[in-house]
């Protein structure tokens, strides 16, 4: 992989701040951008970078497609709105859940997720904006990742050879490439996001679709949904990189008011790491997982198995898929 890290005690972060703001005006010149928000720290980093490089020339989009955490959508425009970064909300849900229909294999949906975004919502505000330019949150981890085989991240493009003008009608730009998320952190500080943003645990950009095993629906999605504001609500106060709530594929026999209760069954996970590339599952007290268990299975309708992933990764990955 020819792209160069820039380590995190090596980053000097006003400096950076100010190459990123002049490559990003250099390369869109007297145009103007789109710019993906997924909410995240590496977007949210993104939108400062281009909002304080091209100012009103800057289109940021929200894409609403289906796939994200409760009150998501509404929260994320808030909230970059308060930074001074005015977002547009896109609806795509129909959209996303047409491409996801009947697809099981991880790599199929990312395809579908990826394809969706790219190629239709974007592909489609590119067209109506006139712009020939997208900003986008890639970080170093995801193109590692990616490149060795571990798992495709769906914002990965020309790693892969793929020629984006010739595939979606413009050139994606991508100004914390060279960083993992430690130092994205640093340099979100720096441009004066809030700690809830620049501090929040990490979130994948094909949303709660990457902790939903096997086949995608809006009925699956909304029970991975409830069982992740249980899981944020309980563990919000743990130093923890990432935690989450997984959707298993397969059924299993529980009881309710003494019968039998043909359920589903939730993974949750909980990780210390400093960068993504190794993690161990955070020791969690056992009151926390039996608090877990109560809630899980007694507010999410059909829940009546829940476990903790204690795999480190290796050999497990921090997403299920």
């Amino acid at each position: 992989m020819a792209l160069r890290e820039i380590k995190f005690e090596d980053l000097e972060v006003a400096s950076f701040i100010e190459l990123q703001c002049r490559a990003i005006s250099s390369k869109v010149g007297d145009s103007i951008a789109i710019n993906a928000l997924s909410g995240g720290v590496d977007s949210s980093v993104v939108s400062m970078l281009g909002h304080r490089a091209l100012g009103n020339r800057l289109k940021t989009y929200f894409i609403d497609n289906g796939i994200m955490r409760a009150g998501e959508p509404e929260s994320v425009v808030s909230t970059m709105e308060k930074c001074g970064v005015p977002v547009e909300l896109v609806d795509a849900r129909d959209e996303f859940f047409d491409a996801l229909k009947g697809k099981s294999d991880p790599e199929e949906k990312r395809q579908a997720i990826t394809d969706t975004f790219y190629r239709s919502v974007f592909g489609r505000l590119v067209k109506e904006s006139g712009t020939r330019f997208l900003l986008q949150g890639t970080n170093f981890t995801d193109v590692e990742e990616t490149v060795a085989g571990i798992k495709r991240q769906h914002n990965i493009l020309e790693q892969l050879g793929i020629d984006t003008e010739a595939a979606y009608g413009y050139k994606v730009i991508e100004p914390i490439i060279q960083l993992r998320k430690p130092a994205v952190r640093a340099v979100g500080k720096a441009l004066g996001l809030p700690q809830e943003v620049f501090n929040r645990p990490p979130f994948p950009g094909p949303a709660l679709a990457t902790r939903v095993i096997g086949v995608t629906t809006r009925q699956r999605i909304e029970l991975v949904r409830q069982a992740t504001v249980v899981v944020e609500q309980e563990l919000a106060g743990i130093d923890a990189f990432q935690y989450m709530a997984i959707l298993h594929a397969d059924r299993v026999t529980g009881m309710r008011e003494g019968k039998r209760d043909y359920g589903h069954q939730i993974e949750v996970r909980c990780w210390d790491s400093e960068d993504a590339v190794v993690g161990s599952p955070t020791r969690l007290p056992y009151e926390i997982l039996e608090t877990l268990a109560s809630r899980i299975t007694s507010e999410v309708p059909g829940v009546v198995s829940v476990t903790y992933n204690i795999t480190p990764k290796p050999p497990s990955t921090i997403e299920a898929l």
